[in-house]
């Protein structure tokens, strides 16, 4: 059996028009690693009837309101300190999808109704190059976020970007696409703060997993998922801050990858038994309530079904169909 891998369709910076995640060859390839995780949209924890979910990603709310004091890892802290801490002070926003925490390369995306601000993180070395690129796009036009220098392009009436110079060795771009004015950028432009750390972390949803919660998380994950022979999750490396969908991916493909293995260890070795074993507990990933959730958010479950239904068949999977084993880690 060839090795299946992940045919990379995530999207440039700057075409994406809606939240809903594309199939991720791991999480840092295409120049999306582990997103550092900059800007938080306010610090109010809200009730939502959506199924699976028992509380929503914080809305703005004024800065004034300062949330309570919370104890924090150093590493977590230290991270907050070294980055861009970013907060829209505007009532109605949510942090829908935030991958990373720790590297200055990533995405996270905002919601306010029918409209979505997506921010990509990346190192301050990379800044001439994307800037050329923009240049293509449109003449620039000088901006401010919070006295932070930046320069908007117009891809057309309602569809922006936002560059901010090179700040702390990282850059941020702002991307507006769809159902925007100009108007309704710059008032969101204008209401966007920078924050102290504490105040940063505190307004994390409820339902990101930061570094200290990744053991009981990834155990509620895995909660009805058969686990391969010999495998420990215990091992498993999810660094930095990210949302339940971008955890499910460093969670299950890992997974998914180990029982690739024995798959493929018990077919070699004409061990039918684990043959069997490992086929049925790739075709029971349809059931797995973690991949179920995440299908509706998302492509990425339908990438791993298609690759672990071949898989289990012994049917050749095709070069550029998802390898489970590339979590970017």
């Amino acid at each position: 059996m060839s090795t299946p891998i992940l045919e990379s369709v995530t999207e440039p910076p700057g075409k994406r028009s809606r939240p809903r995640h594309r199939l991720m060859g791991g999480l840092a390839s295409a120049g999306i690693a582990a997103a550092v995780l900059g800007i938080v949209f306010g610090a109010s924890i809200l009730k939502t009837d959506q199924p699976g979910s028992h509380e929503a990603s914080p809305e703005t709310s004024s800065t004034s309101q300062a949330p309570a004091a919370t104890a924090y890892s150093a590493m977590v802290l230290k991270a907050a300190e070294e980055n861009p801490r970013l907060l829209i002070d505007q009532p109605g926003w949510k942090a829908t999808h935030v991958y990373g925490f720790a590297t200055k390369m990533g995405s996270i995306t905002y919601s306010n109704g029918a409209h979505h601000l997506r921010m990509d993180w990346y190192p301050a070395s990379e800044y001439d190059d994307y800037r050329k690129d923009r240049l293509e796009v449109s003449k620039p036009e000088p901006v401010q976020v919070d006295r932070w220098p930046g320069e908007l392009f117009r891809y057309n009436a309602s569809d922006f970007a936002v560059m901010l110079r090179p700040r702390d060795g990282s850059f941020v771009e702002m991307r507006a696409a769809s159902a925007w004015t100009r108007s309704d950028l710059d008032r969101v432009l204008a209401s966007v703060v920078r924050v102290d750390a504490r105040t940063w972390l505190a307004a994390l949803p409820a339902e990101i997993v930061t570094p200290g919660l990744v053991n009981e998380r990834a155990a509620a994950v895995l909660a009805d998922v058969p686990l391969p022979p010999g495998f420990d999750p215990a091992t498993l490396s999810v660094e930095g801050v990210n949302s339940p969908y971008h955890f499910g991916v460093r969670v299950i493909g890992p997974v998914g990858c180990a029982w690739i293995t024995e798959w493929t260890r018990a077919k070699k070795s004409n061990d039918d038994a684990a043959l069997r074993r490992a086929a049925d507990a790739l075709r029971s990933s349809h059931n797995w309530k973690v991949l179920q959730q995440m299908d509706a958010e998302g492509d990425w479950p339908n990438g791993f079904w298609e690759t672990a239904d071949r898989v289990a068949s012994g049917e050749p999977v095709h070069p550029k169909m998802m390898n489970p084993c590339d979590t970017g880690q």
